[in-house]
């Protein structure tokens, strides 16, 4: 399981590090229904071989859950992190890297 969360990280870092360099991206978005508006914004750029991303989603009561994730690559392999934060504060951390 480990390795695999570690393949889909880095199989997103090299996506995003085909991009070209200096590319960035930005999204927002909001939904509203009976219990309020829900907000999500999320932004993320490349430069070079390395990438990064940050996303923040506010329920309707206020709660915020965030997430980021950085990645980059040389001639001998990639490493990429990531962290999420929930509502209570509480924050989940992976890496991963792997050898060419």
């Amino acid at each position: 399981m480990k390795n695999t969360i570690a393949t889909l990280a880095l199989t997103g870092i090299f996506a995003m590090s085909s991009v070209g360099d200096a590319s960035a991206w930005s999204r927002n978005s909001s939904v509203s229904g009976p219990r309020g508006t829900n907000t999500f914004s999320a932004h993320g750029e490349c430069s070079g071989s390395s990438c990064s991303r940050s996303a923040t989603l506010t329920g309707a009561e206020g709660r915020t859950a965030t997430r980021s994730g950085s990645g980059s690559c040389d001639g001998t392999g990639c490493s990429a992190s990531r962290a999420a934060t929930g509502p209570a504060g509480l924050t989940v951390q992976r890496s991963g890297s792997f050898s060419r």
